[in-house]
């Protein structure tokens, strides 16, 4: 699973109708608007498939927030062995809940210590790497700082800004909502595929 979040997603509402196509010339914007609030993303795209899998939608993005999301990825397959998540190096991604989560399910029944103090949760890399032990049911994956651009999840929500969030307007927060999960089932349906990766991690010639 590659994930990430997209935050602050504008609900915009555009007070007047854009100027439609004409001969010699794109389609025009308008340029005033309503705000009628935010709403954040949080997604996940099954590299093999190219299916976006359990997107959530909320106010906010909190460790619990992401807690949910993997847990509602983790739970669209029961008989799944082993899951390998690629995220970046965000707090949440390797928060306390997260690391008892995965014990958990992994069943780990040491003892994982006290946040900030000892032990497995004392601290941001501790977590870290006890999140990217794959021999865990659950192993995280997270990009060098700086590289979040090797995560695939990110060429995706190019494509969720570019054909429906950029040049959209949306009547509130739900609005945006409900449209953004009907593209997602669109995609789903009839444009899912796995991304072709070219990048060999060569570096170019001077």
């Amino acid at each position: 699973m590659s994930t990430d979040e997209l935050t602050g997603v504008q609900a915009l509402e555009r007070k007047h109708p854009g100027l439609p196509l004409a001969p010699g010339k794109v389609e025009r914007r308008e340029f005033e608007y309503l705000r009628h609030g935010t709403r954040t993303f949080i997604v996940s795209r099954d590299v093999v498939s190219g299916q976006i899998i359990a997107p959530s939608c909320g106010p906010t993005r909190t460790e619990q927030d992401f807690l949910a999301h993997v847990q509602s990825v983790v739970a669209t397959d029961p008989a799944a062995t082993r899951w390998h998540i690629v995220c970046d190096n965000l707090n949440i991604h390797q928060s306390e809940s997260l690391v008892r989560f995965v014990a958990e399910r992994s069943g780990i029944q040491e003892e994982l210590g006290i946040k900030c103090k000892c032990g497995i949760l004392a601290s941001m890399p501790s977590r870290a790497a006890f999140l990217r032990n794959l021999t865990h049911q659950i192993g995280f994956h997270y990009p060098p700082k700086h590289s979040s651009w090797v995560n695939q999840i990110e060429i995706w929500l190019s494509i969720l800004v570019r054909k429906l969030l950029k040049r959209g307007s949306f009547l509130s927060v739900e609005d945006l909502q409900t449209r953004v999960l009907a593209f997602i089932d669109y995609y789903n349906q009839t444009m899912a595929k796995p991304f072709k990766w070219t990048y060999q991690g060569k570096t170019p010639r001077a």
